[in-house]
């Protein structure tokens, strides 16, 4: 594209489009700007300070203008001090006339012009693209157009955004003029000079006849809708119309938009006609038939010149307003949709297939999200940009609200189940603004075991296989970068093994174009050693090995590939065995991929800056004198931030009764701390508003994902949760009260099926453990109890009564599974309620105690273990992390789900164990230290019937059939 610039005219250091590739920024009034502008910017000046006549009316009522519409951002500012309103002008055209007043003007106002001039004869495409890249930029709040007159295409008109248009040319403004909605519109400048000039010339416009001749296009159409709404009775036409010397003959008010042929005699203009000239000839008094005009036949001329570019500059300074109230929050204008839930109750697919989702972009509007904070990803799902943050800064959270549920069995309790079903209470049957805020599911256990996570029944994030399925490739960018790092570990190894000193410094470091120099990631390496020189030619032989060898101890390595598929036979690998590794081989591993530590990264970042910071923060292993070799080490932290920069970016979806749902980032809920991310969670709360909630699902157990929850994740968010949900079922309770074993796929036994209140008192021991932990970090219960057919109203009354006497807010069973939202209003009215109690939040552990101390207290008071015992191993590596700096990291227990204690198979409320730490490892980069208590498998492994024996996708239609 033909896009250099010939001229840019730029106000003020922080043009926001200053320095671009080809433009050099010039002032204004220079000699490359000035061409023919001098003497009617003097004269008009002139005019101003008092030259008589209509012309100083004219000047005056400009000035008039300018005055008012500094005035009105004056009082913008003190409201918004930072904010600038920034004009681009954009010139395809060798017409340089009115660019200086444009300048003059904007500068008295006090609004930033740049002034982009494109080559005269650029293409239509080119023109466009340049208004296109402008409509884009967040720092450009209106466009205005300076084009050659045969290049004002309908395309190109339209190209303007409508709400940074402002000179009134695009067919949505123009709509909006005409249906009279001028609050939210911006009107033709020329069109409303012309306005202010008859009315301060003609006095009554009513009834008078008005003949616009050769306008044509927004002008005419606007000075049409203008005039009629006055009551003036309006004819058009071009200069070569036959009948143009009747039609000169009977006007009381001639409007010229273009240049009058000479052929056309000045005689047919009746005497005492008014004629007002949109056309620049009339600013620069290049043609003087103007002044003819008016002595010859005692008319009146009058030429819109500085007055429309007044207009001009006020259309911007309204835009500016319109664009500072678009910034403020909205609120909701949600339209829930309805559900007819049917019994029996269908399969989760059938049930998601058979409701029709908002289009993404209708349900982002509905929510308060501006046009440019979300990237849509096909119809049903949007990425939400972390800009919201910035524009939201001010405006109040709601509450926050965390899922957690008792002691995992092979049964289920629905957790996810009961988030969903709670925001679609709380919204679509309450009224209350709501967001889910909910982990990506991987596909190892979507077509392992487990299925998906996007709820079930009648409580679904809908379309449920785009949920379970890619998504928006959050967790294939992670792929890549760990695999990226992995890659980089390796093959620094094994270069710093083959090369000497001089080799590697070469290399490292290039002579590119004659030229050699450090990278910036170099530089910050060279600092962390104490070497502080930025000339490679300067460094000594001894600077030169500490900076080309890490010195990575192979057998430290804890930094290990990934992939996102249950794959048993990568637990353990060899790799390097290639003839050209040269026999540099070492054993190794695949983990599945939400058990990177980019996924905590990603799930615990508060911002871009952030995660950059933590992704080189990564130790990958130790090099030969036990010191941390982490990811900024190896030169790769840029690489990784570039991969990661869309994925951290929550996604937009929605619930089966159109509620909005955030789908970001899952973290393993054992070697992590298994939470969504903490980005998704404060766009929530900023988009809910006071009064609304936010309700996010932990992972595992209340012992497990709960406490993690709150001794992890929120101290990287600082947020403050309001109130703990925690999920049980009847038979769930019945297993931990001492129930028979369960056999996926087999079918239950009587113990399951028919009432047994017995078990069920024995099992709410485990209930009631989960109740107290919540209660450890001061933070109110509501219990739900999600009822399954072959309940009891006796087994139900009787988990309730036990919970509530356990220190439970209130405890409610719930239906939203086979009701939808229905189901869970008395749950969403008891979260409410116990929302507006006094909160007394607070922390488990303090960060600066030893490692082995905050190891202990989770050991004793959550698990309720007697002690902890530690391997030697396990005492190494808290010695090694303490002397690294790392002893003030909170802790991140990696412990079976299934029990309190570290024996899968003790249910219920274990005591008098001592629990066993074999090995503790460092996630610096997420900011936690996780103890390994037992063996702790990071990659599942496939059963002997997956659930990839049931998915299919039918090639007709392209609908997917199996997944649940």
């Amino acid at each position: 594209m033909r896009l250099s610039a010939l001229c840019r005219l730029s106000r003020g250091a922080a043009a926001p489009l200053a320095g671009r590739k080809g433009t050099a920024p010039l002032q204004a009034g220079s000699p490359a700007t000035r061409r023919g502008t001098a003497s009617t910017w003097g004269r008009w000046e002139k005019q101003q300070a008092g030259g008589g006549g209509s012309c100083s009316a004219r000047g005056s009522a400009a000035g008039e203008i300018i005055q008012s519409s500094k005035k009105v951002l004056a009082s913008l500012q003190k409201g918004h001090p930072t904010f600038m309103p920034t004009l681009a002008i954009v010139q395809a055209s060798d017409e340089d006339l009115v660019q200086e007043i444009n300048q003059n003007f904007a500068k008295e106002i006090g609004l930033h012009v740049i002034h982009i001039c494109l080559p005269q004869g650029s293409s239509e495409d080119e023109i466009v693209g340049e208004i296109l890249r402008l409509n884009e930029d967040p720092t450009v709040h209106g466009i205005a157009l300076h084009l050659s007159e045969n290049a004002y295409s309908t395309k190109i008109l339209n190209a303007v955004k409508p709400e940074k248009d402002v000179d009134g040319v695009s067919d949505v403004n123009l709509g909006r003029l005409v249906r009279g909605d001028t609050y939210n519109c911006s009107v033709s400048p020329t069109a409303s000079a012309v306005m202010e000039l008859l009315e301060k010339i003609v006095k009554t416009i009513d009834g008078k006849k008005v003949l616009l001749v050769g306008t044509c296009g927004p002008l005419e159409a606007s000075l049409q809708c203008l005039l009629q709404r006055k009551g003036a009775m309006t004819m058009s036409c071009q200069w070569k119309t036959q009948q143009l010397q009747s039609k000169l003959h009977q006007a009381d008010v001639v409007v010229v938009g273009s240049t009058k042929p000479k052929e056309i005699p000045v005689s047919w203009i009746r005497p005492g006609t008014t004629i007002v000239s949109c056309y620049p000839d009339f600013l620069s008094g290049e043609h003087g038939y103007g002044q003819d005009l008016k002595y010859s036949n005692q008319s009146a001329v009058e030429a819109v010149g500085p007055l429309a570019i007044a207009v001009r500059m006020q259309n911007m300074v309204k835009t500016s307003e319109r664009w500072i109230r678009s910034q403020q929050y909205r609120e909701w204008n949600l339209h829930c949709l309805k559900l007819q839930p049917l019994s029996p109750v269908p399969s989760d697919i059938e049930i998601s297939r058979g409701q029709s989702p908002k289009a993404v972009d209708v349900l982002a509007k509905e929510i308060g999200l501006l046009a440019d904070e979300i990237e849509i990803y096909g119809q049903t799902k949007a990425k939400v940009r972390l800009s919201l943050l910035e524009r939201l800064k001010d405006h109040p959270d709601g509450k926050y609200v965390l899922v957690a549920g008792i002691t995992p069995t092979p049964l289920g309790e629905g957790k996810s189940t009961v988030t969903i079903g709670l925001v679609q209470a709380l919204t679509a049957h309450l009224n209350v603004n709501s967001f889910a805020c909910l982990r990506q599911p991987s596909q190892g256990p979507t077509f392992g075991v487990k299925g998906g996570a996007a709820g079930g029944g009648y409580a679904q994030v809908i379309p449920m296989e785009e949920f379970n399925l890619h998504l928006t490739g959050d967790i294939h960018a992670i792929t890549a970068a760990n695999n990226l790092l992995a890659a980089a570990i390796d093959a620094r190894i094994l270069h710093e093994s083959t090369q000497s000193d001089k080799a590697l410094y070469n290399r490292l470091v290039p002579v590119v174009n004659s030229v050699r120099e450090f990278s910036s990631i170099q530089l910050a390496r060279l600092k962390r050693l104490g070497i502080n020189k930025t000339d490679p030619g300067t460094l000594t032989a001894d600077e030169i090995s500490k900076f080309v060898r890490l010195d990575i101890d192979p057998s430290t390595i804890t930094w290990q590939r990934v992939l996102d598929t249950n794959d048993r036979f990568l637990r353990k690998i060899t790799v390097g065995q290639a003839n050209t590794e040269k026999g540099f081989f070492r054993q190794a591993q695949f983990d599945i991929a939400v058990a990177s530590e980019i996924m905590a990264i990603l799930a615990l970042t508060t911002s871009l800056a952030d995660m950059k910071e933590r992704l080189g923060k990564m130790v990958v292993a130790n090099d030969k004198n036990g010191q941390p070799v982490t990811a900024e080490d190896l030169g790769v932290t840029g690489a990784l931030a570039v991969l990661m920069k869309d994925a951290i970016k929550p996604t937009l979806m929605q619930t089966l009764e159109g509620t909005p749902v955030f789908v970001h980032a899952g973290p393993f809920a054992n070697i992590a701390h298994g939470n969504s991310s903490v980005l998704a969670d404060k766009i929530a709360l900023k988009l809910v508003g006071e009064g609304g909630f936010v309700v996010t699902e932990a992972g595992f157990g209340a012992d497990i994902g709960m406490e993690k929850f709150f001794n992890i994740k929120c101290r990287a968010s600082g947020l403050v949760p309001s109130v703990v949900v925690l999920v049980a079922t009847v038979r769930a309770l019945k297993m931990h009260g001492g129930g028979p074993n369960v056999t996926a796929g087999a079918p239950l036994k009587k113990e399951y099926t028919e009432e047994n209140l017995q078990l069920v008192a024995d099992g709410c021991c485990n209930l009631q453990k989960q109740i107290q932990i919540a209660q450890l970090f001061g933070v109110p219960v509501v219990v739900a109890l999600n009822v399954f057919k072959t309940d009891s109203h006796a087994e139900v009354d009787l988990v309730c009564e036990i919970a509530k006497q356990s220190g439970a807010f209130d405890a409610v069973p719930c239906n939203h599974w086979s009701a939808g939202g229905r189901g869970a209003v008395e749950l969403a009215q008891a979260v409410r309620k116990a929302a507006s109690q006094e909160n007394s939040f607070k922390y488990l552990y303090n960060l600066e105690l030893p490692i082995i101390e905050k190891i202990r207290i989770i050991a004793q008071k959550v698990y309720g273990a007697e002690d902890i015992e530690l391997s030697p191993e396990a005492q190494s590596q808290i010695s090694r992390y303490s002397k690294q700096g790392f002893g003030n990291l909170p802790i991140c227990m990696a412990k079976t789900h299934l029990s309190l204690s570290h024996q899968p198979e003790r249910k219920g409320v274990p005591t008098g164990f001592i629990l066993p730490i074999s090995d503790v490892r460092a996630s610096i980069g997420a900011g936690f230290i996780y103890p390994l208590v037992g063996t702790m498998s990071t990659m599942p492994g496939l059963p002997t019937r997956p659930c990839f024996y049931d998915i299919d996708l039918d090639p007709d239609t392209e609908q997917v059939k199996g997944l649940f």
